[in-house]
């Protein structure tokens, strides 16, 4: 049985690319819950390169919105420069490259952490979002806890 969500969403069409473009441009805006919006009911979010201890795998959007309600405690995002989102040769999948720039709500310091992430949209809503980080630079920005880590999924 489809998705219901996705047969109402008024992304239905958009290109992948415009999806991932306008997620950033929801984070930016500090508007989280309309970032969860852009995501099917169903939707898988993986990090594959988290520290152990860390969530790596989040299944579906209540389990979405409960890891990103704490991110706005963690990191302060300002910009993000220097993105470049690619279409592969399945038309329901971009890989994006790209730099957040901001500032450690913990420490007060300066944030920068580059990613790649592999997005999948279908039916103009995020099915799969495979994001690549440094987990180093996340224990930096929380001031040596694993703070960022803190979630559901575990």
């Amino acid at each position: 049985m489809p998705d219901a969500s996705a047969s109402d969403s008024p992304h239905t069409g958009t290109p992948p690319e415009d999806v991932f473009r306008h997620g950033l441009e929801l984070l930016l805006a500090k508007d989280f819950e309309g970032w969860v919006d852009l995501w099917a009911d169903d939707g898988t979010f993986e990090f594959p390169f988290a520290p152990p201890g860390a969530v790596r795998h989040l299944e579906g959007k209540p389990a979405i919105r409960a890891y990103m309600s704490a991110y706005p405690h963690h990191v302060d995002l300002h910009a993000f420069p220097d993105t470049r989102v690619h279409r592969t040769g399945d038309p329901d999948v971009v890989i994006a490259e790209m730099r957040a720039e901001g500032r450690s709500v913990a420490t007060g310091q300066p944030f920068e952490m580059s990613y790649v992430a592999v997005v999948t949209v279908k039916n103009g809503l995020i099915t799969h979002y495979r994001d690549y980080w440094n987990p180093l630079t996340a224990l930096e920005v929380a001031g040596g806890t694993d703070a960022p880590f803190a979630g559901a999924g575990r």
